[in-house]
């Protein structure tokens, strides 16, 4: 491996540290190195908290090195006040003379403009290092700015014979088609994404949390379609506990703290309201767990990214047929007796 892709390799090991907590700033690695030696080396943690390049120079313990060695960061280092001061004039004072960058920032906040100061302060820059690795470590910060909607993941779990939900509703609600492993999964997953999506009848059905309790990490913001509002007062949903936005033919409730209610025109295209709508609030990635009216919608629409699917080791013969998607799975995993299907939408 060539000596600058090890390293900016290792800025996006260090980046993935911070996913699910530094929304809605991108996830971000660097290091620094002195004669081919690791020095110093951070990542961005949390939105208002030091940039990675900060945390990296701060952990060099002789600075006197800084003006010999080289800074490797993920994402192109930023160049505007925001919560913190800007990360280009940082390196500048600090007087490292070369930079080698992932990706340029697709935020037209910095979007080159990073790159440019450090360049006119004299600095060698190279950019282009694991570019499409750089770009998939923030899929869903790049989705959000350049296609102005967030990173759409649908997921749900179907039988072996492709049903969703049985015909005959047991007692036991929900009734559950994959292993405790694969349900862990799916909470750290949760963690991971900025907000997650379901339709009336799961509520109405389920009566979900939609939180991470089987994980560590902060809950999603809950996003809920409910055209004629029969979702019952006393929901889980409805408990305050989690920022939620209800989707409804006609505003009837009042906002809230953490409940917000909006209005959808259901007889125009769902979907696209929604991502448009979810953009406004500033989240940058959903993931929709169903059910299956709610996933199809999204998959006609052609507004999705990934789609994560869970085959059980159960047959139901009858019952809610899972959706639709064309297309082959990129991936397979086998999480006990359970199989772990995923696609991307490259459309």
């Amino acid at each position: 491996m060539k000596r600058h892709e090890k390293y900016i390799q290792r800025c996006i090991q260090l980046a993935k540290n911070g996913l699910g907590t530094t929304y809605p700033n991108p996830m971000v690695g660097s290091v620094i190195v002195y004669e081919d030696r690791i020095i110093g080396e951070g990542w961005h943690k949390k939105a208002g908290e030091p940039h990675a390049e900060v945390n990296a120079i701060n952990s060099v313990k002789d600075k006197s090195l800084l003006k010999k060695a080289t800074i490797y960061v993920s994402l192109e280092p930023c160049s505007h006040f925001g919560k913190t001061p800007p990360c280009s004039d940082l390196i500048i004072k600090n007087e490292i003379p070369q930079v080698v960058i992932g990706t340029v920032d697709p935020n037209i906040k910095v979007a080159g403009n990073g790159i440019k100061k450090l360049i006119e302060a004299g600095i060698e820059v190279t950019v282009g290092i694991l570019e499409n690795e750089c770009h998939e470590l923030n899929k869903r910060f790049f989705t959000f700015h350049q296609k102005k909607r967030p990173f759409i993941i649908l997921k749900w779990a179907e039988s072996q014979d492709g049903f969703i939900s049985p015909k005959t509703k047991s007692e036991q609600k929900p009734v559950w088609i994959t292993n405790s492993y694969s349900r862990q999964l799916v909470h750290k997953w949760r963690s991971e994404e900025q907000a997650i999506l379901v339709g009336t009848q799961t509520v109405i059905d389920d009566n979900p949390k939609l939180d991470v309790r089987d994980w560590s990490g902060n809950n999603p913001t809950r996003i809920v379609l409910d055209q004629n509002s029969r979702i019952a007062e006393n929901s889980h949903i409805l408990d305050n506990q989690v920022k939620t936005i209800i989707f409804s033919k006609t505003k009837t409730n009042t906002d809230k703290e953490n409940l917000t209610f909006e209005i959808l025109d259901f007889k125009k295209n769902i979907a696209s309201q929604l991502a448009d709508a979810i953009y406004k609030h500033q989240i940058q990635s959903v993931i929709i767990e169903g059910g299956r009216q709610t996933l199809q919608t999204f998959i006609d629409a052609n507004l999705w990214d990934e789609a994560r699917v869970f085959k059980g080791n159960i047959f139901f013969k009858e019952g809610t047929k899972a959706p639709i998607l064309s297309g082959s799975y990129l991936e397979k995993h086998i999480i006990v007796q359970d199989e772990l299907l995923i696609s991307r939408n490259h459309d």
